[in-house]
């Protein structure tokens, strides 16, 4: 569906306006910065004055507690609390089945379950007829 003519002019077009629209754009930002020379070169001498460059690690140094991947200890979480699953039933302490058990799954278990409770409930009553 992306091969049609149609679609063919439309990306031609775009590209077109990518193209004029970045000269556009290049031109507004050297205004703004100050560099309003005609020549299409852009004198970069001044810059250093306006923009300070930093690699990311320098930055890392100075401030390590703004870094997105390091979380401080009192926000962890305590993981000290495992769940112990019966391996019958799929349950765990509580009574709940796992996160990752779709309902179908526990659908099933739980109906497997319930007629295994069935058949040991009649087999006590016949054993407590019998004696």
């Amino acid at each position: 569906m992306a091969k049609s003519l149609r679609s063919k002019w439309k990306r031609k077009m775009r590209a077109v306006k990518r193209e004029r629209y970045g000269q556009k754009e290049l031109a507004r930002l050297k205004n703004i910065l100050g560099i309003n020379d005609g020549s299409s070169d852009a004198n970069m001498e001044n810059i250093s004055e306006i923009v300070t460059v930093a690699d990311p690690k320098s930055l890392q140094a100075e401030h390590p507690s703004t870094s997105s991947y390091s979380t401080p200890p009192e926000e962890e979480m305590d993981h000290d609390k495992k769940r112990v699953y019966n391996k019958k039933t799929l349950r765990d302490q509580y009574g709940n089945y796992p996160v990752w058990m779709s309902s179908r799954k526990i659908k099933a278990i739980a109906s497997k379950n319930k007629i295994t409770k069935k058949q040991k409930k009649k087999a006590a009553k016949k054993r407590k007829k019998t004696n």
